[in-house]
């Protein structure tokens, strides 16, 4: 395995032994990391992906992305709303949103 893989592995490992998340949450935080350019400078030289790099990135990047991901966007969240700002109103039916069954 070439050392760039290998060390986001080491730090993936890290972030699970040392600051109690789950695998999958390593995994996550390592990936969001790696899709904000975090690495760049380890895939361009492989040489800086020591133990000791691993230790210190992990503890960066646990400070850094160890929190839910930023909405999408503002539309994403929240309640819905209209087009001039307002909050969105639930549709009622026409018969007032009972059952459609008669009574006997």
């Amino acid at each position: 395995m070439p050392a760039y893989e290998a060390h986001l592995d080491e730090i993936a490992t890290l972030l699970y032994e040392r600051h109690d998340l789950s695998e999958k949450a390593a995994i996550r935080i390592v990936m969001r990391a790696q899709e904000d350019g975090f690495f760049s400078a380890h895939d361009d030289d492989p040489s800086i992906c020591t133990q000791a790099r691993a230790e210190a990135d992990a503890t960066e990047i646990h400070a850094r992305y160890n929190r839910p991901p930023e909405p999408a966007s503002p539309s994403s969240s929240g309640p819905r709303r209209d087009a001039g700002g307002n909050p969105g109103r639930k549709h009622t039916p026409p018969n007032g949103g009972g059952s459609t069954r008669r009574k006997p």
